[in-house]
């Protein structure tokens, strides 16, 4: 049993909170100004108890050679969940985390030490300046869950991020983002064309209730400019405790609509959440 006390501290993007979980020894959940951030199993880093983060950890199983290393970008830190998930599943990776958050980084490092073999580097910085100044064809993946509060900072919804985005990664890459939105999805559309006009394959995963509009909930953007593998991605969402469906093709197209690319100038934040769509205690 977890009989650790929670730990509250101000970080630079609000009040951030680990609180124990009661059922998992040495196993936490970060929230920010309430809003859910992360949950880590420091004994049990393949354990991940959010739905999005189990769909993305699907990505990452079918990136690259199977069971390769891989070269990985991490834009957002959070608890680093997703780096210590690659560290244990693809020994040897390389890895690179950029989080703005100065505060929130002490108080991982401090509460949620990485695995002292895990080959990853910790960046303080702005996502997209530290996209843009990354060499290119350098990453096998690039996954970005960046959050100011609730919502995707505006500098990372415009086509010119995409591209950014794209130089990084190498040929065979995949780019892999957590969005959140709703009924009548402007802002997911917005970013399908957006990735539309870099990428030559694009592929979403989100639960069907959220994508038929019923509620507000993550969705996970994929480009590459390679062959997605949706068949097997398919297989994999459908048989998690939520199941999710994988758009892609004619039927992403029609979701898109006449949606255009979002330049810097008229960029805009992600959606706020309606009250309670994803806060805890």
């Amino acid at each position: 049993m977890n009989d650790q006390l929670p730990v509250l501290r101000d970080v630079d993007g609000g009040t951030a909170k680990l609180m124990p979980d009661v059922d998992r020894d040495r196993a936490w959940l970060l929230t920010v100004d309430g809003a859910p951030q992360s949950y880590v199993d420091l004994d049990d880093p393949a354990h991940l108890e959010f739905e999005y983060a189990r769909r993305l950890a699907h990505v990452i199983d079918l990136a690259g050679r199977q069971d390769a290393p891989l070269d990985a970008v991490h834009l957002g830190g959070g608890a680093l969940t997703l780096p210590r998930y690659v560290a244990a599943t693809r020994p040897g990776s390389r890895q690179d985390v950029v989080e703005a958050d100065r505060g929130l980084l002490a108080l991982v490092a401090e509460w949620l030490p990485l695995p002292g073999d895990a080959d990853v580097t910790v960046h303080a910085a702005d996502a997209r300046a530290w996209v843009e100044s990354a060499s290119a064809d350098s990453a096998d993946i690039v996954i970005a869950d960046v959050f100011g509060g609730s919502r995707v900072p505006a500098h990372l919804t415009s086509v010119s991020y995409a591209r950014a985005a794209e130089r990084v990664l190498r040929p065979t890459g995949i780019y892999a983002a957590n969005l959140a939105d709703g009924a009548p999805f402007t802002f997911l559309r917005s970013q399908l064309a957006n990735f539309a006009a870099v990428f030559g394959e694009l592929a979403l995963i989100a639960e069907p209730s959220v994508l038929r509009g019923r509620r507000f909930g993550n969705t996970l953007l994929l480009a590459s400019q390679s062959p997605i593998d949706v068949v097997s991605l398919t297989r994999l969402v459908a048989a998690d405790a939520f199941p999710a469906r994988v758009t892609d093709g004619a039927a992403l197209t029609r979701l898109m609509g006449d949606a255009a690319p979002v330049e810097d100038k008229d960029a805009v934040a992600s959606p706020e959440p309606p009250a309670g769509a994803f806060s805890v205690g």
